[in-house]
């Protein structure tokens, strides 16, 4: 009921309302741009996006249950937009990345073991184990099938077995 009550104050103008809902969806939106755009800069350009559609939209959301899969909904389709914007744009010269503080939203090892599947499995992976949507709901949110989405589970499951496997061969002695 908390969260109903977030949404009908935050509809009527309450912006702390707004605020505290965003906040509970904060580290969850985090790691969905991130399995898409794999730049910390870029993930919080589009969490920001998103939020400020997600804002001016909010009259638009029917059903308070469905805000966590709308606000995903959101923020993937900005992921999308500045991956496209991205490739439009050839830089001038390319410096190297400096590292950034994870801020607390995730761990190296998980970044490392999704990094490498592509990004149809990584998302689906982290939408399903991570933050718990159904296969239903995350065919809604990308917009696919639910029998791809099942399928793609599947195929990225599968992926970081042999990932992990291959890896754990290569440390062992010979």
């Amino acid at each position: 009921m908390e969260m109903e009550s977030l949404i009908a104050r935050a509809k009527e103008g309450d912006a702390d309302a707004f605020a505290a809902l965003i906040q509970k969806h904060m580290k969850a939106m985090y790691k969905v741009g991130w399995s898409i755009l794999k730049n910390d800069e870029d993930v919080a350009d589009a969490i920001q996006d998103a939020i400020l559609t997600a804002f001016e939209r909010l009259d638009q959301l029917k059903e308070s249950r469905v805000f966590p899969s709308w606000l995903t909904r959101i923020l993937v389709n900005k992921c999308y937009d500045l991956l496209r914007m991205k490739t439009r744009v050839v830089p001038m010269e390319i410096l190297p990345e400096e590292p950034t503080p994870d801020a607390g939203y995730g761990n190296v090892e998980w970044k490392e073991a999704l990094s490498g599947l592509e990004e149809k499995y990584r998302l689906i992976l982290i939408l399903y184990y991570i933050e718990g949507f159904k296969t239903g709901e995350i065919g809604q949110i990308l917009e696919i099938p639910e029998a791809t989405v099942r399928t793609r589970l599947s195929r990225g499951r599968k992926q970081l077995f042999v990932m992990y496997h291959e890896e754990g061969a290569e440390r062992r002695p010979v």
